[in-house]
Parts: structure tokens; sequence; C-alpha cells
């Protein structure tokens, strides 16, 4: 009889310990999931970054354009006034 006792204990004890074993696993999947998770956020935040850097610098480029293009203007403008300028001189 006591040996009988001490096979179900043993096997009690392993069905024990398995358990202990699953519930270390599930916790361990739980903190990767979680870890992969707070990982994929902060590469989604990145990509998003990258993104609005591009589209500040696409507008940063535009508007450099259109500075040039308004100095330009104002280049030829200084031109022909300093032209009319003289012309008047000379009258």
């Amino acid at each position: 009889g006591a040996g009988r006792r001490r096979g179900k204990m043993a096997a009690g004890g392993a069905a024990d310990a398995q358990a202990r074993f699953g519930h270390s696993v599930k916790g361990l999947l739980t903190e990767k999931v979680t870890s992969c998770g707070t990982d994929v956020i902060a590469l989604t935040k990145q990509v998003l970054k990258g993104s609005r850097s591009a589209e500040l610098l696409g507008q940063a480029a535009r508007n450099m354009v259109m500075q040039e293009d308004a100095i330009l203007h104002s280049e030829d403008s200084l031109r022909k006034m300093a032209i009319i300028t003289t012309h008047l001189q000379y009258q």
C-alpha cells in the first residue's frame, strides 16, 4: 500500500512541476509578445517620424525655390530701376 501511495505522490509531484513549467512558459510567452508589441509600436512611430521628416524637407525645398524666384524677380526689378535712374540723370 505504501509503495502505491508514493507512486501517486510522485506522479502528482510531476504533474505539479509540469503545471508550473506550463505556467512559466505562458508567462515568458506573454512577456515576449508584450515586448514584441512595444517594438512594433516604436518602429511604427519611427517610420511615421521619418515620413514626416521627408514631407517637411520637401516643403522646405519648395519654399526655397519660391524664395529664389522672388529674389531673382527683385534683382530684375532693381536692375530696371537702376537703368531708369540713369536715364533720368541724363535728362
